[in-house]
């Protein structure tokens, strides 16, 4: 016992100046490309780009059912953009405060209801309004068929969130720490 004050060090420093203040920096997380759940916004994004695209090229102004087509399609694909980007820049690490499995359940179950809307109402609307074999014609019934392709995709996106939100696979705590997707 009398040689323990000569072993301990007394002497203190002072913290790196700038220590005390957080820096926001932001970096961007590749691993969500090569995942499943990064994979298949990128689906999403590419084919609702699409979608958008065969629609726009083609006088959809006349019909009212290509301008609700037009509108989940630019909104979601702008949507999905924001998600995408929230994701890949790791900024839902910084508001922990939201339940991002939660909110991309209901996001992706939202996404999934529209298209089904959009997909119903362009290709109901594609005979009515185009002759078969003109061009407009195959721009409105490739965009019917990619919006059922996005509709899948956004369901199939709306099934693994409900599983990341249930928490399937693993206890509560793990599912609430790796943010529903790791």
């Amino acid at each position: 016992m009398a040689e323990f004050p000569s072993k301990v060090s007394t002497r203190t420093s002072s913290p790196a100046q700038g220590a005390g203040t957080s820096a926001w920096v932001l970096r961007a997380d590749l691993g969500l490309v090569r995942s499943g759940f990064g994979v298949l916004m990128l689906v999403q994004l590419v084919l609702g780009l699409l979608v958008w695209a065969l629609i726009a090229d083609t006088p959809h102004h006349l019909y009212p059912a290509y301008g609700w087509v037009m509108f989940v399609a630019v909104f979601l694909w702008l949507m999905t953009i924001i998600v995408f980007l929230f994701y890949l820049l790791q900024l839902h690490l910084r508001f922990y405060m939201v339940p991002w499995p939660l909110v991309l359940m209901i996001f992706n179950v939202g996404a999934t209801v529209l298209y089904i809307t959009a997909f119903i109402a362009c290709s109901a609307a594609v005979n009515l309004t185009s002759l078969k074999g003109t061009r407009p014609y195959n721009q409105r019934a490739a965009a019917s068929f990619f919006s059922c392709v996005v509709m899948i995709a956004y369901g199939v996106s709306a099934f693994f969130s409900f599983r990341a939100w249930r928490g399937v696979g693993s206890n509560a705590a793990t599912s609430q720490m790796a943010g529903g997707y790791a």
